[in-house]
């Protein structure tokens, strides 16, 4: 079949730049190697309204099955530092913190590659020992699920911190460690990708500066809510985490910084919430 030239043309032209296209998102895993990827989960547990529950589901099948078959089976893949955190209240006149009602299990999966995520979530449930140890969690019944839903947000680490740094208090294990979790939505990817690097050109450093202790920064690839950023600040108590927060404010870098016409706009919505670890969690 002959085509008109202008055809030809625009079609070897669109051609030519899938081409380029497929030949740059090939090599982009080894560009960005040094960056890791997160998957953050929530587990959903409550019986609201519009849910299959007709009761909260029970959370000690869900806790002994990530503690004693899920973490595990992650480690043995070399998948290490995994965080598993449920929300709390928190009073900050009194510096006091009680249990969120409804609260969903969030667990927090770095992964070194795009390569670990995916074996991860397509074949851990197929190990055989996880089907054993796990069994009262996976094989729950229809009436009596282990959770509502479970909703998974895949997130790549930002170029200011590209690893998770877990704190000291983390690795002691401190009781009274507590963390605050935080998604900025965006109207537009490009306002997203905007306040990313409002974050890589000194938020990170400042927040470092003075002692917040940040866990990790990830862009949100997909889930719900998307453009998001998301990341996690923590302390080794929340008096401690609180202060931290009250630098942040009026410190001249953030003050020089906020109102800079290049970053206007760039946050429609910013959610925070307070989380501690479960006994078993690795964070």
């Amino acid at each position: 079949m002959n085509l008109p030239r202008r055809t030809f043309l625009k079609t070897s032209l669109a051609a030519t730049a899938s081409a380029a296209l497929a030949s740059k998102l090939t090599s982009a895993p080894a560009a960005e190697s040094a960056r890791e990827y997160y998957e953050l989960r929530a587990y959903r547990l409550h019986a609201g309204s519009g849910t299959r529950l007709k009761a909260d589901a029970n959370p000690a099948l869900l806790d002994a099955y990530l503690e004693r078959a899920f973490l595990p089976a992650l480690d043995k893949l070399g998948v290490k530092n995994v965080g598993v955190f449920t929300e709390v209240d928190v009073n900050k006149e009194t510096t006091s913190a009680a249990p969120k009602p409804g609260s969903p299990v969030w667990v927090l999966i770095p992964h070194r590659t795009l390569e670990s995520f995916v074996e991860v979530t397509a074949t851990l449930n197929a190990d055989a020992t996880v089907q054993n140890v796990g069994t009262d969690y996976l094989n729950a019944p229809k009436s009596s699920p282990a959770f509502e839903r479970i909703d998974s947000w895949l997130l790549l680490a930002f170029a200011g911190l590209p690893k998770m740094e877990v704190p000291a208090f983390s690795r002691n294990r401190t009781p009274t460690r507590i963390f605050e979790m935080r998604d900025y939505e965006s109207h537009s990817e490009l306002k997203a990708l905007n306040k990313m690097a409002m974050f890589n050109d000194g938020e990170i450093s400042l927040m470092k500066d003075l002692g917040m202790n940040p866990l990790f920064y990830g862009q949100a690839l997909s889930g719900p809510d998307l453009p998001h950023l998301r990341y996690i600040t923590g302390a080794a108590d929340l008096a401690t985490h609180l202060a931290n927060w009250k630098k942040f404010g009026p410190d001249p870098r953030w003050v020089a910084m906020k109102d800079l016409p290049k970053y206007a706009d760039n946050t429609s919505k910013n959610t925070a919430r307070f989380v501690v670890p479960k006994p078993y969690s690795e964070i």
